[in-house]
């Protein structure tokens, strides 16, 4: 009901009667993976695509992603005007995950990696080294760190960028809502510098708008 006006439409992907795979790894770059039972493409009047999906884990929940909010194109700018406007209806919803992305110029430092290395060891998967605890199997419900490489033509970027990620998921928030969003950026913020070592100020959003 939220996106019933006419500055929405919902494109179906994955539901009972279609099954559209293609679209959804044209639009986000990636696959759809065997969790997600329902599939939808959210396309708004300013251009922007949006994940909306519902996972095997919780089928009567509908998530939407805002994927990129912090990043190096016009469409931040616009993902974050679009959150600050949903803002008032969404303030009761659970926050589900929030990904915090460290970008380096050049190599990750050294420190940084050994710092991670004290309670985490490294797991190599393709161009992307997972950070795992030694009680993770696939997943951790709480947190996932890896760190990859951007890359450059993608991005239209003429040098080298590595990525240090930081995945907060539903475990670490304990059904947290959106409204209680602050309180989770300083969680967050203490949680990077402790196993990182790393000082990082998380933008908040400007929900007066």
């Amino acid at each position: 009901m939220l996106f019933s006006d006419n500055n929405y439409i919902i494109e179906p992907v994955k539901s009972i009667s279609v099954f559209e795979p293609h679209r959804w790894l044209e639009t986000f770059g990636k696959s759809l993976t065997r969790n997600i039972i329902e599939a939808k493409i959210l396309h708004t009047s300013t251009g922007l695509a949006l994940a909306l999906k519902r996972y095997a884990s919780a089928p009567l929940k509908q998530t939407v992603e805002f994927s990129g909010l912090s990043g190096y194109k016009e469409e931040s700018t616009l993902l974050q005007q679009l959150l600050n406007e949903l803002y008032p209806d969404i303030s009761n919803e659970v926050i589900n995950r929030i990904d915090v992305a460290i970008d380096f110029k050049g190599k990750i430092p050294e420190r940084v990696i050994k710092a991670l290395q004290k309670t985490r060891g490294p797991f190599q998967w393709f161009n992307t080294t997972y950070f795992k605890t030694s009680k993770e199997n696939k997943s951790n419900p709480k947190l996932n760190i890896l760190m990859y490489p951007k890359h450059k033509k993608k991005n239209s970027l003429d040098y080298e960028l590595n990525r240090l990620e930081f995945s907060f998921r539903g475990g670490y928030f304990n059904k947290m809502k959106v409204k209680d969003m602050d309180k989770a950026y300083k969680k967050m913020q203490k949680t990077i510098k402790r196993l990182s070592g790393i000082d990082v100020e998380i933008e908040m959003l400007n929900t007066s708008l």
